[in-house]
């Protein structure tokens, strides 16, 4: 017996987003005619003209349900291969309204900087 998900207006099954700093992440249940399942994931990011105006720059990835288990296996190795080994980094500093960063002058150590 099949159930019948209703549909979104976009024609989603379901869908989250993600949101993560300057980005956003889009994760997306669609199904094709034959009623298959897949997965969509988009990246999207907002970009600044030199007008002043702004755009929003996507990437997609398909995923179909005969990859998930692989795609979630590579993608845990690598997960895990970041996390054991990526050097220590200080987390990146959200922007404000005016797109700059908040910072103070007792974070810049000028000997760091070179000559």
């Amino acid at each position: 017996m099949s159930e019948e998900l209703e549909k979104n207006e976009s024609g989603d099954l379901f869908s989250k987003s993600v949101r993560a700093g300057k980005r956003t992440y889009f994760f997306d249940v669609k199904s094709t005619r034959g009623n298959d399942y897949y997965l969509t994931i988009t990246e999207s990011k907002k970009r600044f003209g030199t007008d002043g105006k702004f755009s929003y720059e996507k990437h997609k990835i398909f995923l179909y349900k005969e990859d998930f288990e692989k795609f979630v296996e590579g993608l845990n190795e690598a997960v895990a291969h970041i996390k054991e080994n990526a050097p220590e980094i200080e987390p990146r500093k959200e922007y404000s309204e005016n797109n700059t960063t908040e910072s103070s002058s007792s974070e810049v150590n000028f000997e760091d900087l070179g000559k």
